[in-house]
């Protein structure tokens, strides 16, 4: 039986906040912004301190993690997303590494424990229930273990189906904002993107399940996958990228090993195109992300294609996915997660993929990593790499062989250098062999 629901202002809401709470926050588009306003007042008046709050990536401010709130909130998350990364290099906020899949199990487990879970839902159905929307993640967690639940009612938040769907009776303070959802928005794929993105779309057999991330290099991929057939998706999310493919039928789920006929994803992030798509649409499934990105069940599905991305990958094929050196630049994230839920998958395919250089021309294939860079993805979970000059698979092979494969899809203008560095790393009997990439 549903309990009366009494709506609140959102400054009324965050009166229950007090000193030495910690505050988790839903995630990505679902950020409850009025509720991180009314927040950031009271902190601003003092009324507390020694406020902790953990999160997630979440799209719009996060005026938290400034410095003018040191002593008084203190952000410790768990991915450091564009909006805090700054104060994060600064030392005025804080990181949590830990694999995606674990984040529900620091909260679970007491390890982070919830006092007050702020989330946005959508309208109280007639059965009492509501939906977490685009983000369930580690969300659903917190709610189930907080001590005081408050929720925002929006509108338009999608009513999304899965484990979003929870009952109204388990939150216990409402407030409303029909506020649109933050959308993000990414531009079309470059010469270089595109390149990579054909090279990857080769490696993709019809019947694959697909995981990927978000940003240029996965829109190009998904750009060449028209002629494919019976593609899945069991990822921890997708963007609109994902949606002509599901219009044109070639994703249709069809030879998933489980949730067949259905895209599985833990949160999601796009335009209103994509939040439209999901609501009320039985073929997405939003689960929490101990089921998404659990290996034992990733690896259920045949063919399970992970397209992840990098920021810089040695000569051994050691992945540095999080940091510039020692500067945190996002997370561990999901990627170790896939990587191995991939390689256990029948006929499934780990992938690495980036740009032969920075910007700056700098090359992304290094002799070493920069020193304070963050390993996470090992040599020894590495599989696939690709760039724009083509895919070399690194599993099986010893460290000479992969440094000369690694090499052979480095930019032309870095080869030499990288093969002299090889050559004094293995020794004289180490020569690279132009187009030995096979």
């Amino acid at each position: 039986m549903l309990k009366n629901i009494n709506i609140v202002s959102a400054e009324e809401a965050v009166k229950v906040i007090k000193s030495n709470d910690r505050i988790h926050m839903h995630s990505v588009s679902c950020a409850p912004q009025k509720l991180i306003q009314a927040m950031c007042e009271r902190g601003r008046r003092k009324e507390f301190h020694n406020v902790r709050i953990q999160h997630l990536h979440i799209e719009g401010p996060a005026p938290y993690s400034n410095p003018e709130f040191e002593g008084i909130f203190q952000l410790e998350s768990f991915f450091v997303g564009h909006n805090v990364r700054k104060d994060t290099q600064a030392g005025y906020a804080d990181y949590i590494p830990v694999f995606l899949q674990e984040t529900q199990r620091l909260i679970r487990e007491g390890y982070t424990p919830v006092d007050v879970v702020m989330i946005q839902v959508s309208p109280v159905d007639k059965h009492g229930y509501v939906s977490l929307g685009t983000s369930v993640d580690a969300t659903l967690a917190a709610v189930q273990t907080a001590k005081t639940v408050i929720a925002v009612i929006n509108r338009n938040m999608p009513r999304a189906f899965g484990d979003a769907m929870i009952s109204a009776n388990m939150i216990d303070i409402f407030c409303e904002d029909d506020t649109p959802l933050i959308e993000a928005e990414f531009g079309a794929p470059n010469e270089i993107e595109t390149a990579i993105g054909k090279n990857v779309a080769e490696l993709i057999e019809n019947g694959a399940t697909l995981q990927m991330g978000i940003g240029a290099i996965p829109n190009a991929v998904l750009a060449q996958l028209g002629n494919h057939k019976n593609l899945g998706v069991h990822t921890e999310m997708f963007a609109d990228g994902i949606l002509p493919l599901v219009e044109s039928g070639v994703v249709n789920g069809a030879d998933k090993g489980i949730d067949v006929g259905k895209m599985v994803s833990t949160f999601l992030m796009g335009s209103k195109k994509l939040y439209d798509f999901v609501d009320n649409n039985p073929g997405v499934v939003m689960k929490d992300v101990s089921y998404t990105n659990d290996i034992n069940m990733i690896c259920r599905n045949p063919k399970v294609t992970a397209i992840n991305s990098a920021i810089q990958v040695d000569i051994t094929g050691q992945v540095c996915s999080d940091s510039i050196g020692t500067k945190f630049y996002s997370g561990v994230g999901g990627q170790i997660d896939f990587i191995r839920g991939a390689s256990m998958s029948p006929g499934g395919k780990p992938i690495i993929a980036m740009p032969s250089v920075t910007g700056k021309g700098v090359s992304k294939i290094a002799p070493v990593l920069n020193l304070g860079a963050g390993v996470v993805t090992t040599r020894s979970n590495m599989h696939w790499m690709v760039t724009e000059y083509g895919a070399v698979n690194l599993y099986g092979r010893t460290l000479q062989d992969r440094a000369k494969l690694l090499i052979s899809i480095a930019h032309p203008e870095h080869r030499e250098e990288l093969d002299r560095a090889a050559f004094e790393r293995f020794g004289p009997h180490f020569h690279f062999v132009p187009g030995s990439n096979k």
